[in-house]
């Protein structure tokens, strides 16, 4: 059953990828082209960009008074996001490399192109910069978060919860303690590559298989490699060596 899981898991992994590719690829064929940092139309394409354009008047003039009302709080927002950009990013830049944890990138989370649609005036590139920083620091914050959560602490909660990240599938069930130290390694060594627990091979030499059920010689904590992890650990006695799932 845990095997069959976790194959059915790495299939909807690559097809969403595989999907998310495609969509991008026809968009890109459909309306624009990337040169760099430049994303450029068609030119009968832009002219109707720059005809749909509605002016900051007319705008400001159509918008309900509510909006306005609304602005500050919604505005007001942006020094507590800097601030989680700061401390999220310092965090990282110092404990990661000290884990061994695979940096996230920024510029793969917080991209801002649509200030470059002609169709927008400058009141909606505005609103648009803001949503584009916002999304993307919180999607950046979150990878950071789940990362450190498959390195230190891979464990599914007992209650159902919405908006997990996609490393979350492949912890390990609560309460299955037998396989916990086991997997806890296999964890932080995937995180180091930046990869999901239970799809990352781990480094042993020949004759040395990680066990589903351990026993601690001398630690309850896991070592500092995958090397000395495959030798300090041994079967209890009379248990048949049985290979990790990953």
């Amino acid at each position: 059953m845990e095997e069959r899981i976790q194959h059915l898991l790495a299939q909807i992994s690559a097809l969403q990828s595989e999907l998310r590719t495609e969509l991008h690829q026809r968009e890109i064929k459909l309306f624009y082209r990337i040169t760099g940092k430049h994303i450029e139309f068609d030119e009968a394409v832009g002219k109707v960009h720059r005809e749909l354009k509605v002016d900051l008047v007319s705008w400001m003039l159509s918008s309900r008074p509510q909006n306005f009302l609304a602005a500050p709080f919604v505005y007001g927002l942006v020094f507590p996001l800097v601030f989680l950009d700061i401390c999220i990013s310092i965090y990282q830049a110092i404990c990661f490399p000290i884990y061994g944890i695979a940096k996230v990138k920024r510029a793969d989370y917080i991209v801002m192109d649509r200030w470059q649609l002609r169709y927008l005036n400058f009141m909606e590139r505005f609103h648009c910069a803001y949503c584009e920083y916002a999304n993307g620091l919180i999607a950046y914050a979150s990878e950071i978060a789940a990362r450190t959560e498959q390195y230190w602490c891979p464990i599914k909660l007992a209650r159902k919860v919405l908006g997990t990240h996609a490393r979350y599938e492949r912890f390990l069930m609560y309460g299955e303690a037998a396989r916990y130290q086991a997997h806890l390694a296999v964890s932080m060594h995937c995180a180091s590559r930046n990869r999901s627990a239970r799809t990352c091979p781990l480094n042993c030499t020949a004759g040395e298989k990680p066990l589903r059920s351990l026993e601690v010689q001398s630690t309850s904590r896991p070592p500092s490699s995958m090397r000395s992890w495959c030798t300090a650990y041994r079967p209890r006695r009379g248990q048949t060596d049985r290979p990790l799932q990953h």
